[in-house]
């Protein structure tokens, strides 16, 4: 699939910004000079989350086009649904019994 080759690999990777936050709150409240330092850290975490949505799948189609391409994939799964039904109840997959 085109969409996976452009999956990032850090999926699981934790873009919470509360963190780095506080840590500015703090170093303000100390007089610290680590103020900038922190802020470097806020600001290139929000860059990386920004490049990280950036190559997500789908993130260049509408709430429209998603939206259509939900629910014909919920017609497939109910059409599949129905097959699979369908074929279950023609007993053709009877297991012949060894004697």
């Amino acid at each position: 699939m085109a969409a996976d080759k452009t999956k990032p690999e850090a999926v699981d990777e934790d873009f919470s910004l509360l963190p780095l936050v506080h840590d500015i709150i703090k170093c303000m409240d100390k007089d610290g000079a680590d103020v900038q330092q922190e802020l470097s850290k806020l600001k290139a975490k929000i860059q990386e989350s920004r490049e990280q949505i950036a190559v997500m799948p789908g993130i260049d189609v509408s709430p429209a086009v998603q939206q259509q391409q939900l629910e014909t994939l919920r017609e497939q799964v109910q059409t599949k649904k129905q097959l699979l039904q369908k074929y279950k109840s023609l007993c053709m997959f009877e297991v012949p019994k060894a004697s």
